[in-house]
């Protein structure tokens, strides 16, 4: 395991560039007129100059879907979809403001945690962390506590777990990552927030747009709360943190998924994101400290 830099190399990542373009396209079987919820919009954080969600059914545009806030800044789009083929497409041109706009959730006087973070301490579907206390103290539990142990586990992460696109299921669980050692990013995303999470280490699931992906799709992070902040992790480290684009979050893949359908029978046909920067995209080590606005 890759030791961790010393302290003073750990300087915030500035971001090499402000704007963002992102897009996606669904399109949708509908059998049985369907509800389904939506997660593809951008987080509300970042400054926008251009937005636009758009859906039709064979050809005819259906009315505005109601948003609901979700956590964290995240949007959530309802629509009743009646029976044929159901397109959505979605497209944002987005800005960074000039001041750094990288900060953690409001900071607790002294080591007290508020609700938000006690949740993102508990198991979910996805993370059991109470399966894995013992390897994660045998393991990390020597290192001190917060942000060595989070990096460490990040680190362990990428070199234990290897990507393998369409090797895991919809059910599987951090659990399935370990004993099988492969995944996708929503895959390591998991397993690092279980180690955390057996450590007392609150850690949350960030599903985002991701410029420089390859091949390009929605990607998965982690968020760890260290020294009163939500700090990222991406343990796949095949894409620059600061270039990510913040769009549902929660305790993981469960709470995240870009649709879901409520009633009826609806299924996917069709899948295309694009994110880009405007200007080249930013430098990250995986070291340097960073947080998604």
């Amino acid at each position: 395991m890759t030791a961790p830099q010393p302290d003073d190399q750990r300087t915030r990542i500035p971001p090499a560039d402000a704007g963002r373009v992102v897009t996606c396209d669904l399109a949708f079987d509908v059998r049985e007129p369907a509800d389904i919820a939506l997660q593809v919009a951008a987080a509300r954080g970042l400054r926008v100059h251009a937005e636009r969600l758009d859906m039709a059914t064979e050809g005819t545009s259906l009315v505005g879907p109601a948003e609901l806030a979700a956590p964290h800044g995240g949007r959530l789009h309802l629509l009743r979809a009646p029976r044929g083929v159901l397109s959505v497409s979605y497209r944002a041109e987005l800005e960074r403001p000039e001041a750094d706009r990288q900060h953690g959730d409001a900071v607790l006087d002294g080591d007290l945690l508020d609700m938000e973070q006690l949740t993102y301490l508990r198991p979910s579907r996805y993370c059991p962390s109470d399966h894995v206390v013992g390897l994660a103290v045998a393991e990390f539990g020597g290192l001190p506590p917060g942000r060595p142990r989070v990096d460490a586990i990040a680190t362990w992460v990428h070199h234990r777990v290897g990507y393998v696109a369409g090797s895991s299921a919809v059910h599987d669980s951090a659990e399935d990552t370990l004993l099988t050692g492969q995944g996708v990013c929503r895959d390591f995303a998991h397993l690092g927030i279980t180690l955390c999470r057996a450590l007392q280490i609150p850690a949350r699931f960030a599903a985002v747009y991701a410029p420089g992906l390859t091949p390009m799709d929605f990607h998965a992070v982690f968020e760890a709360w260290i020294d009163g902040a939500w700090r990222t992790y991406d343990a796949t480290r095949r894409v620059p943190r600061p270039s990510l684009i913040r769009i549902a979050t929660g305790r993981d893949a469960t709470d995240t998924a870009f649709a879901s359908v409520l009633r009826g029978i609806a299924t996917l046909q069709s899948i295309e994101v694009t994110a880009t920067v405007t200007g080249t995209l930013p430098v990250d080590d995986h070291w340097t400290d960073t947080q998604l606005s």
